[in-house]
């Protein structure tokens, strides 16, 4: 590839419904072309790390840091050289992530609050060059070790779709059906395999 700026693709959407695992699929066909990829990822466990709450008790602090992180680990990827970037949880993730969890525990935003996140957040939309959003398919058992909520996770599935709703933002949707995912797969890599031809 000639471009001097990365292809970057982002997924968003509720636990376990395969965004890291549509994101490794698009790397290795990506790395079979011989394309140099790299894949940010492990927000929530990293921001529980570094001590700050996560899933249905997220506040606007951890939803803070995790858009900021995922923005440093973006640039530390273009910094090393990667032709594409693959971003596992783009900003929008964080922002209904926590809404989901003030709607859990029956709370408001604060509007300034919310305002200051997600102008945050939309700063990062004009640097993605493909949008996925995974949903929910309640069909699809979970990994039982994570002990998930699951009204928890509807609620960020809904609150994930009606912020792209709301602000009209581009983005395809990919369902737990193998052939949506295949599909998805393959959009990404003929997207990067043409950039790579130019």
């Amino acid at each position: 590839m000639t471009s001097t700026e990365p292809i970057r693709i982002g997924v968003l959407g509720t636990h376990s419904t395969g965004k890291t695992t549509l994101l490794r699929r698009i790397e290795m066909e990506l790395r079979s072309h011989g394309i140099t990829v790299a894949r940010t990822g492990r927000l929530g466990k990293r921001a529980a790390a570094a001590g700050l709450p996560k899933m249905q008790h997220h506040t606007a602090l951890s939803t803070e840091w995790i858009i900021t992180q995922g923005i440093v680990d973006e640039i530390d990827a273009v910094t090393q050289g990667a032709e594409v970037v693959l971003i596992d949880r783009a900003a929008h993730d964080a922002i209904a992530y926590w809404h989901a969890a003030l709607a859990f525990r029956a709370e408001t935003p604060p509007r300034l609050e919310r305002e200051r996140l997600l102008a945050l957040a939309s700063t990062q939309l004009p640097k993605y060059d493909l949008l996925f959003a995974t949903e929910l398919d309640p069909r699809v058992p979970v990994d039982t070790s994570h002990n998930y909520d699951a009204g928890y996770r509807w609620l960020v599935d809904q609150h994930a779709h009606r912020l792209l709703a709301n602000d009209n933002i581009s983005h395809q949707r990919v369902t737990s059906d193998p052939d949506s995912q295949a599909h998805a797969v393959d959009v990404a890599v003929q997207l990067c395999l043409k950039e790579a031809a130019l």
